[in-house]
């Protein structure tokens, strides 16, 4: 049925995910026969509404929800990729998601990645055929993501709209982190430690030594230790380890809230107390910094602006709109002084 030419053709197509414009010089038709062959639209030539579907076939081509979407009325599936619902930082990003699609009578399929890779890749292959837009948590590089995606749009989480090509919403980091490093500069502690995320450098680290740097503080790298994993008993870890490394701190930064009360734990069953001994600054404003003893002083981040953020940027996508950037893609963290700092 094909020539040598088109076979050739369609292995080159194979490489890569397939587009509506690779079908039809495929089958030797317009874009508009392809569209009206796989909707299954009906003015069409039989014969060629074959040969459009072998062609379709043959180069594993799907159209995605959201190519359809422009062209047809109906509801609005967004995809959203969460890398660890046990944490309770992401529920608080999902509901605002939730909140802000459901006003505009949108649909949620919410996954979760659970800090893989390989999961958050296999979101991307599954949502690209089942969602009209993705937004989510991922660690590939963006030249991987498009790979994945199908064409279909992506808004990417705490990946900083100068971090990336696709929309994205970020996290004001620097200027959260130079409020709470000030803090404690201001009540007198000179040696800070970090108590940093599972997954090495990033905004959050590069912050802290850089207002360190800025304070005179005599930090530098081996004053952050990398904890195991972002929960209690990864902050226990990593503060035994800083503790042994920097006997002489008076004070630590922890990547999120769940390390630092893991911190304040392993400070006192070293005899440390917080915040007499130790002053113990956190980093997400969740609910439980309130109820642990002593109450957590942290950077408090607006989870459900995050969230509404992210369903703006879909809406502006699907509209042919630019994205939202600069400080109008940011959400900045809040000091929120309390017990232990």
């Amino acid at each position: 049925m094909w020539t040598d030419n088109q076979r050739a053709e369609r292995l080159d197509g194979a490489r890569r995910r397939a587009t509506i414009h690779d079908v039809a010089r495929l089958a030797g038709v317009s874009r508009q026969t392809v569209s009206r062959a796989v909707n299954d639209k009906g003015e069409i030539d039989p014969g060629t509404k074959e040969r459009v579907l072998e062609a379709a076939r043959l180069l594993d081509y799907r159209p995605s929800r959201f190519a359809r979407g422009l062209v047809q009325k109906g509801a609005v599936t967004a995809g959203l990729v969460i890398p660890d619902l046990r944490n309770p930082f992401f529920p608080e990003v999902a509901a605002g998601v939730l909140e802000a699609a459901e006003q505009r009578g949108w649909q949620v399929v919410v996954w979760d990645s659970r800090i893989d890779e390989a999961r958050e890749r296999e979101a991307l292959d599954v949502l690209s055929h089942q969602a009209d837009a993705v937004v989510g948590y991922f660690k590939d590089p963006d030249d991987v993501l498009a790979r994945h995606l199908g064409g279909v749009p992506l808004v990417l989480l705490e990946r900083g709209p100068r971090q990336t090509r696709f929309a994205a919403v970020g996290i004001d980091a620097a200027t959260g982190v130079e409020q709470g490093m000030n803090h404690l500069f201001r009540a007198g502690h000179r040696r800070i430690g970090m108590l940093d995320g599972v997954h090495g450098p990033g905004p959050r680290r590069q912050a802290f030594l850089e207002q360190a740097r800025r304070l005179g503080l005599p930090v530098d790298e081996g004053w952050v230790v990398t904890c195991p994993e972002h929960s209690v008993a990864g902050g226990e870890a990593g503060m035994d380890r800083l503790l042994t490394a920097r006997p002489g701190i008076t004070a630590v930064f922890g990547f999120n809230d769940l390390i630092a009360v893991g911190a304040t734990r392993a400070a006192r069953r070293r005899g440390r107390s917080v915040p007499q001994d130790l002053a113990v600054l956190g980093f997400d404003g969740l609910s439980l910094g309130e109820l642990v003893e002593p109450a957590l002083t942290t950077l408090h981040i607006d989870k459900r602006q995050l969230g509404r953020l992210a369903v703006e940027q879909v809406a502006r996508l699907r509209a042919g709109e630019e994205p939202l950037r600069g400080a109008d893609a940011w959400v900045t963290p809040a000091l929120v002084i309390r017990d232990s700092a």
